[in-house]
């Protein structure tokens, strides 16, 4: 524990070419590289962090160590399902879909206030937005006005039209919409 401890502060403490270096060309030059500078990486899944609570160890695993780990994991995932232990789905889920990295969850303080705020304000552009096509719209047509529709209702009484469901029928509908 106190060895993986100190290789991380050394690790921690590389030229940034070399880490650099590392971060671009993956987990298995990283290896390499950590090998030829006397450091231990992991190679096999023995050397891998436990798999049983990955949750709560993932934060604490370096960059390289996260790399290793899921690249075993997706060897892992080349097998067949029914032979992988429910531990390694869990891992395999969690590295895949877990909330880490731009996943993590944002806790900001504030944030539901800046989510009212902002649902308010896009309410209040939607109503100004309507009120002003609203105004700006022209008078209704004079067919909508309540004198020409009574007279319309009229109309086809003395006509006698619909007589089924119309303004002659047994119900005298009218033509007056507003």
């Amino acid at each position: 524990m106190l060895a993986r401890a100190l290789q991380r502060q050394v690790g921690l403490l590389r030229p940034t070419a070399t880490l650099s270096a590392q971060l671009r060309s993956g987990y298995a030059t990283a290896a390499a590289t950590t090998s030829a500078n006397n450091f231990a990486a992991p190679q096999t899944a023995a050397d891998l962090p436990k798999l049983g609570n990955i949750e709560a160890s993932w934060a604490g695993l370096t960059p390289t160590e996260q790399k290793g780990l899921s690249s075993h994991l997706e060897e892992l995932q080349r097998k067949d399902w029914k032979e992988l232990s429910l531990e390694q789905k869990k891992a395999i889920y969690y590295v895949a879909f877990g909330p880490h990295g731009p996943r993590a969850p944002v806790d900001a303080p504030g944030a539901g206030a800046k989510i009212f705020v902002s649902v308010v304000v896009t309410i209040a552009a939607a109503v100004s937005v309507f009120w002003l096509v609203r105004s700006r719209a022209p008078a209704p047509v004079k067919t909508m006005t309540k004198e020409w529709q009574e007279a319309a209702t009229d109309r086809a009484v003395e006509q006698k039209m619909d007589p089924f469901t119309g303004a002659t029928s047994e119900k005298k509908r009218s033509m007056v919409q507003s």
